[in-house]
């Protein structure tokens, strides 16, 4: 699976956002589940098997407990080597590491491509997280 769902996570608990206790859907623009998120840091695939966790510093792991990423609570996103990857802007802009835009997340949990095209749903989700699965993902 990839990094962004251990991403994804990791604002939630930098932030301190609050959060229920079940798992909460991430969707593509079909509203297909592509991941479940649930409140203990671990983070599932469509199937429901584990493919990470999230560390309260901002530690992102793998399903093997490596870590593969870091998030700053500037909204900085680096990679395990702490190369920055890409910034989230607390009005939903996404940027690479260059700060060129790549795309957005409405503040209903829409998650659109540069073009403001519908890419996916995180409704429920912080934007953060929306952010990482959608856009730092390869």
């Amino acid at each position: 699976m990839n990094k962004v769902f251990y991403l994804l996570m990791t604002l939630f608990l930098v932030c301190g956002t609050a959060y229920s206790a079940t798992a909460q859907r991430v969707t593509d623009s079909s509203y297909r589940t592509v991941a479940n998120i649930k409140s203990d840091g671990t983070i599932q695939d469509a199937s429901y098997r584990t493919v990470g966790h999230i560390k309260s510093d901002g530690t992102i792991q793998d399903a093997s407990y490596r870590t593969i990423g870091h998030l700053k609570s500037d909204g900085t996103v680096q990679d395990s080597s702490y190369r920055t990857v890409g910034h989230i802007k607390s009005d939903g802009t996404i940027q690479d590491s260059s700060y060129r835009t790549i795309g957005h997340v409405k503040s209903d949990g829409t998650v659109q491509d540069s073009s403001y095209k519908t890419i996916g749903h995180a409704k429920g989700i912080p934007m953060q997280w929306a952010a990482f699965y959608f856009f730092f993902s390869n």
